[in-house]
């Protein structure tokens, strides 16, 4: 069973919120607590991430699994980028456990590029010789802005490692940019919503998205990128909660 993080609120439908690679439920910590003014919000840790167990694979039908344990009602789930692809799969597979959908900035397409970078910046990392976070940042040399401190985040200095399972990460790297061949409809309202600046959803997606997911509706938030609920949290939180609280069809 994945690790979790509960944010207690008004009775309702409860939100589950899955990362995206590399992250945890630490990294939503502040909107999970802000959108739990509405609604319990529970945050996981996905397999090999966080505080979760360790697993052999990183495929989507397991994410999904995993994610599908937790739900014992339905809920709305919220999934960013590797996140996404899981809770996508799992609304395939599962369509009765959600009531709502929330794709954040990844579409059901594999991808060309790579996250092998950021990998194997981590493994330059040696934790049992580091004493502090500026140590590590610097061992972890040239990344994009904002990438280091995002993967420090799961540097255990305590217990001198990272809490991931890079092993698995990069052996299951192809199926994590890739997208399974999975069938099935989810026909319950879903939101694509993605940074205007992110090239990760585009329109030719949308006649792959559309027979998946038929009441898929679109946003962008301005100025965002791939990492919108970090780029511009209040405006990730303000469409969610939107979205979450519109009346149900029919």
């Amino acid at each position: 069973m994945l690790n979790t993080v509960r944010y207690d609120g008004p009775a309702g439908t409860p939100l589950l919120i899955a990362h995206g690679l590399f992250g945890s439920a630490r990294n939503w910590g502040v909107i999970a607590k802000r959108l739990s003014a509405d609604r319990p919000v529970i945050v996981v840790d996905m397999r090999n991430h966080g505080n979760s167990p360790w697993f052999d694979s990183q495929s989507y039908a397991d994410m999904a699994a995993d994610l599908a344990e937790i739900i014992d009602q339905p809920m709305d789930v919220l999934g960013h980028s590797m996140g996404g692809k899981a809770a996508m799969v799992l609304a395939l597979k599962h369509p009765e456990k959600l009531r709502r959908l929330i794709v954040a900035d990844i579409a059901p397409v594999p991808y060309q590029h790579t996250q092998m970078g950021p990998l194997s910046a981590m493994r330059r990392v040696d934790p049992a010789k580091v004493s502090n976070r500026n140590d590590a940042k610097e061992q972890l040399g040239d990344l994009e802005p904002g990438v280091a401190d995002f993967l420090l985040q799961s540097l255990d200095m305590k217990e001198k490692r990272w809490r991931l399972n890079l092993d698995v990460l990069e052996a299951d790297m192809p199926q994590i940019v890739g997208f399974p061949d999975v069938t099935g409809v989810f026909d319950r309202p879903t939101l694509f919503l993605s940074g205007a600046n992110s090239t990760y959803v585009l329109p030719e997606h949308r006649p792959i998205i559309k027979p998946l997911f038929p009441n898929a509706k679109f946003a962008k938030i301005p100025g965002a990128g791939h990492w919108l609920h970090a780029e511009k949290p209040r405006e990730f939180e303000a469409a969610a909660t939107a979205f979450l609280n519109m009346p149900s069809p029919g």
